[in-house]
C-alpha cells in the first residue's frame, strides 16, 4: 500500500535529486523509497505477502549449494547503486 508523504528540502537538493532519479531511469519517489529500504533494511521484516506478485512468482526459483545472505547481498548492491 502507498502512501502520500511531503517533504521540505532545499530547491536545489530537489532539482539535483530528481535529475539523478531520471538518469537512473526511476521516479524520485521510487528513489526515496529505495534510500528509506535501504536504510531501515536492519529493523524491518519483509513478509511474503507484502511482495508484489511478480516477486512471488520468482521465489525459490533459484536454487545454489551454497548458503546465500541474500539480506547482505542486495545491501551490496544498493550501496553499490546508489553510492550509499
Amino acid at each position: 500500500m502507498s502512501t502520500k508523504l511531503t517533504l521540505t528540502l532545499e530547491k536545489e537538493v530537489i532539482q539535483t535529486a530528481k535529475e539523478y532519479a531520471k538518469e537512473k531511469g526511476q521516479s524520485l519517489s521510487e528513489l526515496v523509497e529505495n534510500y528509506f529500504k535501504l536504510i531501515t533494511m536492519n529493523r524491518r521484516e519483509i513478509k511474503p505477502k507484502e511482495l508484489s506478485p511478480r516477486i512471488q512468482r520468482l521465489r525459490g526459483i533459484i536454487k545454489s549449494k551454497d548458503k546465500l545472505d541474500y539480506k547482505q547481498i542486495l545491501q551490496e548492491e544498493l550501496e553499490k547503486k546508489y553510492g550509499i
